[in-house]
């Protein structure tokens, strides 16, 4: 299952069943779980946690050290969730003092030439579209779709079944469940044809829909208008969800369309 022309420290722990093309590089503090495919050209640093069933494409580096001057060399971890998929030239940076890991989740796609800096936290079932570049310490929730090539600023926060469009240049925290897009970056609405996918019932898209009208059509400032949501609108998962995103932001919310 390992190509002969490949060089593999022999301090790296690999399931016997991981597939391994030509010219893979990959270094001692290295761990690799069941059924993995790494195709050809593909370099995996020390830190790298690689789950079962990721499929790595030619050109990738996993655990590469962070752009980050702060970085000391200190012993930090890059983590691939189960089911994963890395396409070609992809860079995942393993992370820094700051948070010790960056983490990307399972059954995500990150298409080429996607850049994931230290300390990042990608979700679940994350869909990044090629090129996308996402810079230190950003989170990324659970079935966030990115377009290409969008730019993210760091420490950034982009909320659970997101949608936002290529192209986009981020630099405000964008809440769960809505649609970003247009130029300057704004909000566009709710997800409603991704959260139907995920099987989201009409009574919560209406209730995501209500609170966002608070939010964004009221004319009210978010700490009033999270005051009007508590009083007037029933307690859901999804509306505390919402509250509790907004409450914590630390950059401020993607900002309403004028």
């Amino acid at each position: 299952m390992v190509h002969p022309m490949t060089s593999i420290h022999p301090d790296a722990k690999i399931d016997p069943s991981v597939e391994i093309g030509p010219f893979v590089t990959i270094h001692g503090d290295v761990e690799i779980g069941a059924g993995t495919v790494i195709h050809s050209n593909v370099t995996i640093m020390d830190g790298a946690r690689i789950g079962k069933n990721v499929t790595i494409f030619p050109g990738a580096v996993i655990s590469g050290e962070p752009q980050d001057l702060k970085f000391a060399g200190e012993k930090t971890v890059a983590i691939i969730g189960d089911n994963t998929v890395i396409r070609e030239c992809v860079t995942v940076h393993r992370g820094t003092a700051s948070k010790g890991k960056t983490v990307v989740g399972s059954h995500c796609l990150i298409m080429a030439y996607c850049h994931v800096a230290h300390d990042c936290v990608v979700g679940d079932y994350v869909i990044m579209s090629n090129a996308t570049q996402i810079a230190g310490e950003v989170v990324i929730d659970d079935y966030a779709v990115i377009g290409g090539g969008s730019l993210i600023h760091q420490f950034c926060h982009i909320g659970s079944h997101v949608m936002l469009q290529g192209g986009a240049l981020v630099n405000k925290d964008i809440p769960p469940f809505v649609k970003a897009g247009r130029e300057p970056l704004a909000y566009c609405g709710i997800n409603s044809i991704g959260l139907r996918r995920r099987g989201f019932s009409n009574e919560s898209i209406r209730d995501i829909q209500e609170t966002y009208r608070y939010l964004y059509l009221s004319g009210l400032n978010n700490t009033d208008a999270i005051e009007r949501i508590e009083a007037e609108l029933p307690a859901t998962k999804e509306r505390d969800e919402i509250i509790l995103f907004v409450r914590n932001s630390k950059r401020g919310i993607l900002r309403g369309y004028v």
